[in-house]
């Protein structure tokens, strides 16, 4: 993924502003792919990119990205070979605990996660699987919003990508574990909504690791430029299928090893 695009830089602009457009109104818009597709996933890339650029230079803060497609059966349906990645600015994230009002989002769904704080600069291209390791400082489990701003979730690879990889919100556990002690593949995670388990899965669906999948991540942030920062957060693919959610819901999702997370939707919309 090299942000460039053969596309016309106008229409690059036009699938942008449709995309930021929902996202203050709350109405979402038909699929992107048809204004884009033809420039391939770069063009959707360049999409994301041109949202990025604004909302930075609109003061929101960068303090993180998430990895989508993961699961090898999502990316066959996608007819895509890897995964996607979006931004986690940090207006996104809500505390543990604070209710989420459905006026925050469009068409929230959500999925559990191990999310990655990092805790030194990944700037190389060539970073190893060891310097991936290093440079892990803590994980938690993380509860992510997914969200899309193209109506009826009716998405394909370019408009996932260009609505920057479906994101919305995330809700992270408050209680860090070292690395050391875990084998992220074999975290077994159950996801309940209102005590009923909609979604288990494991590390394992996350490329196989999500170290694996954090690897390919920073590798490509690199090359980008925009490379991982220390600090930042990684929301490293869900290690189930996602699950709708609606007012006055609780979610919780349990992570062998990794430990406990809650979102609540509040009762109303206010």
């Amino acid at each position: 993924m090299n942000m460039e695009s053969t596309i016309d830089p106008q229409v690059i602009q036009q699938a942008a502003e449709l995309l930021r457009g929902a996202a203050i109104s709350g109405t979402p818009v038909t699929p992107v792919r048809d204004l884009i597709s033809a420039g391939g996933v770069d063009a959707a890339y360049a999409v994301q990119e041109v949202n990025t650029r604004h909302y930075l230079d609109s003061g929101r803060r960068l303090v993180g990205r998430k990895i989508g497609l993961t699961s090898l059966a999502v990316q066959r349906q996608l007819g895509v070979d890897q995964p996607d990645y979006g931004m986690l600015f940090a207006d996104m994230d809500v505390p543990e605990g604070i209710p989420i009002s459905l006026n925050q989002v469009i068409q929230p769904k959500v999925e559990a996660e191990i999310a990655i704080v990092i805790g030194r600069d990944l700037l190389y291209p060539d970073l190893t699987t060891a310097e991936m390791i290093r440079a892990v400082e803590y994980v938690v489990p993380a509860i992510e919003i997914v969200d899309s701003r193209v109506a009826n979730w009716d998405i394909r690879i370019w408009d996932t990508v260009a609505d920057n990889a479906s994101s919305g919100l995330f809700v992270l556990g408050a209680v860090p574990r070292k690395l050391e002690a875990l084998d992220l593949r074999e975290c077994g995670m159950v996801m309940e909504i209102k005590s009923e388990p909609v979604s288990v899965g494991a590390g394992i669906a996350c490329l196989g690791s999500p170290i694996t999948a954090s690897l390919w991540l920073a590798r490509v942030m690199a090359r980008v430029g925009r490379p991982l920062l220390e600090g930042d957060v990684i929301l490293s693919g869900a290690l189930g299928p996602m699950a709708g959610v609606s007012r006055g819901d609780v979610v919780e999702a349990r992570i062998n090893g990794v430990g406990t997370v809650r979102a609540a939707f509040a009762a109303d919309a206010v």
